[in-house]
């Protein structure tokens, strides 16, 4: 019970900082694909270099177990990858926002999103038996990470990917700030906007 409950506090957690980010706007969503507004990458690689770092820690601190990595099938991920990329496209939602905006009490959340994973869900249910062997079968390199791949520590791997991301945040403040730069200069000519 108490599992049950700690998913559900942690899932109204996540959900309310999604809305109060903003992230269960469709416009948002559709922006990460036309590359016009990068809100929700910089959510989701903040919130993945938060999680690794407290996964990392509560395990060396033997509060929580580390969680298991799963196998790795590349062939399966690519085409899983595809799919989910496709649906979120095509959607204007991800399946954390869906369920949010759908809380907010948005009809095409309730009508073209949960339909469409509830579709989606039978789908794969259906045809899982069929298809995962086939995509397990090549390019399968078992329970991999990065640390263990690279051959180091889990710390330092952390630390490399958290550098890495707070160096594709700084980018795309960068490049935000240099698309406003123009706007709010106003017109070539000097003139000021009306």
């Amino acid at each position: 019970m108490i599992e049950i409950l700690e998913a559900i506090v942690l899932g109204a957690l996540f959900g309310f900082a999604l809305q109060k980010a903003g992230l269960t706007r469709y416009d948002r969503i559709v922006g990460v694909y036309r590359l016009r507004d990068f809100t929700v990458m910089q959510f989701m690689l903040s919130a993945l270099v938060v999680a690794a770092t407290l996964n990392q820690a509560f395990a060396a601190l033997g509060v929580a177990l580390a969680p298991p990595t799963p196998p790795t099938f590349v062939l399966a991920n690519v085409v899983g990858g595809l799919v989910f990329g496709v649906g979120m496209a095509s959607a204007g939602y991800c399946p954390g926002t869906i369920v949010a905006e759908a809380g907010e009490g948005r009809l095409d959340a309730w009508v073209a999103g949960l339909a469409g994973m509830i579709v989606g869900a039978i789908a794969f249910g259906l045809l899982q038996p069929w298809l995962m062997p086939k995509l397990t079968r090549t390019l399968a390199f078992g329970r991999v990470g990065l640390a263990s791949l690279a051959g180091t520590s889990p710390w330092l791997t952390l630390l490399v990917f958290a550098e890495l991301v707070a160096l594709v945040l700084y980018l795309i403040a960068r490049a935000g700030r240099a698309a406003r730069a123009p706007r709010e200069a106003g017109p070539p000519d000097g003139r000021a906007r009306a």
